[in-house]
């Protein structure tokens, strides 16, 4: 089963340098290029030669393109195949060299070249629902390149409310999804890398055999996180999602097993790294698949539905540090920042989307009454809506209500006009913290933003 998730096609940060001129002149000097060398396949730049008609060097002057002769096409093919060179890794794409105008030697492109040389970093999240990998390479300040990704539901906490045992049924859903990370894990060189497990493996009575059997099936070493440690990444990976002019944000993340929420203070300064801000935090052991084993997901009446949102504002309210924004909740610049399949899911059919799309839910806005309309919409669906919805779908048709009543309870004890959707969390939240400390911006000559 495979879960929406952002994926290796994200666009690269910043665009190379190209030809200034407009693309119907360049259309027009192609087809003039192709009819005086109709032989040709590739464009390459070379010395005048002595004998060279002034026709041709008043066009070169122009910036035009100069098409090789036979014999300097053939030079070169020669020269490249003489050329020992690297064999590209896996995921690499095969770059064709170029050669220099000075020298007639060939050159690597210096884009490709940068791409290739930057340290490869990667972070992979186990969690009560889904396996999610992230490979990617740091770019500007801040910012990194998704190169690989790979996002799985496996549901390793099935059954674990009422068992308190992992089954093994999903020990083996998750270790097949593992076997896969490794695999591409293990065809690139990796610079650094954290590989987490969070709530069913925390709480799991077999938690630690389970870890094990992992490093002997999956030639993977999983780290069991604390609940901390899981708040803090959730922030750190939604840092950019945050405006300059933000006074505070409270940012939940509704997992499968546990649910991790944020008080984030912004009122008087603002460093780099927004984890720095947390003044409070709480972790709820309650996440959608518990909920839903708990109360039932199929069908959900409105009380039963009611009593789910009861049972969380319990353990909301037992939250000691839940009023250490009250300074700045009144305020415009003060909202929720939710990251979990549920906001992103109510996004989507909030946007009416035909098929999940990430790069028009990642960063949207929703005010007080779109998401009051979409909790409604989806209450008064029953299970097979439900699933016919292309945003739910199956996979997530028996879990979405219990995670829009986490949501509910959220927002009564943190009323806001809006609501920003992020579809990123502990994965990013690793990768920032991997690259920071790494010294990976410092180093790679893009400077900040």
């Amino acid at each position: 089963m495979e879960d929406h998730d952002t994926g290796a096609g994200a666009s690269e940060v910043g665009i190379s340098a190209g030809d200034s001129s407009s693309p119907g002149a360049r259309r027009s000097r192609g087809r003039r290029a192709k009819k005086r060398a109709p032989d040709s396949l590739t464009a390459v730049h070379f010395g005048e030669e002595p004998g060279a008609k002034g026709k041709k060097r008043r066009k070169r002057k122009r910036g035009r393109k100069v098409f090789a002769r036979d014999q300097q096409i053939a030079a070169v093919t020669e020269q490249r195949a003489e050329t020992p060179g690297k064999k590209p890794s896996c995921g690499d794409h095969a770059v064709p060299r170029l050669v220099s105008p000075q020298s007639g030697e060939p050159s690597a492109s210096p884009r490709r070249t940068f791409w290739r040389e930057q340290p490869v970093f990667a972070a992979l999240d186990l969690g009560t629902n889904n396996c999610r990998l992230l490979v990617a390479i740091p770019t500007r300040y801040g910012q990194f390149r998704v190169i690989d990704a790979f996002s799985r539901i496996v549901r390793l906490g099935e059954g674990l409310s009422t068992s308190g045992r992992l089954s093994e049924a999903a020990m083996d859903r998750a270790i097949g999804a593992l076997k896969i990370c490794a695999d591409k894990l293990r065809n690139r060189k990796i610079r650094r890398a954290r590989l987490i497990a969070t709530e069913a493996c925390r709480s799991a009575a077999n938690g630690a055999e389970f870890i094990a059997r992992v490093e002997r099936e999956a030639g993977l070493k999983l780290e069991i996180i604390d609940r901390r440690t899981e708040a803090r990444l959730a922030v750190s990976g939604c840092g950019p999602l945050v405006e300059r002019d933000t006074k505070g944000v409270v940012l939940f993340d509704i997992g499968g097993g546990s649910s991790e929420i944020a008080l984030v203070d912004l009122s008087r300064h603002r460093s780099p790294r927004l984890a720095n801000h947390i003044v409070s935090w709480t972790s709820l052991p309650v996440g959608v698949v518990t909920l839903a084993e708990r109360f039932g997901g199929r069908t959900v009446t409105r009380d039963v539905f009611r009593a789910m949102v009861d049972d969380v504002a319990v353990r909301l309210h037992a939250f000691d540090g839940r009023h250490r924004l009250s300074h700045v909740t009144a305020s415009p610049q003060f909202h929720l920042l939710g990251t979990s399949g549920t906001v992103t899911t109510l996004a989507g059919v909030h946007l009416n989307l035909a098929r999940y799309d990430r790069r028009r839910v990642d960063g949207l806005w929703m005010d007080r009454d779109s998401v009051d309309q979409m909790v409604e919409k989806l209450l008064g669906w029953d299970f097979q809506e439900r699933v016919a919805n292309p945003c739910i779908g199956a996979d997530r048709a028996d879990l979405v209500l219990a995670g829009c009543a986490i949501l509910e309870a959220i927002r009564a004890v943190w009323p806001s006009e809006r609501l920003r959707v992020a579809d990123r969390g502990l994965r990013e939240g690793i990768l920032s913290e991997l690259m920071a400390d790494d010294g990976a911006w410092r180093s790679n000559g893009r400077g900040r933003r």
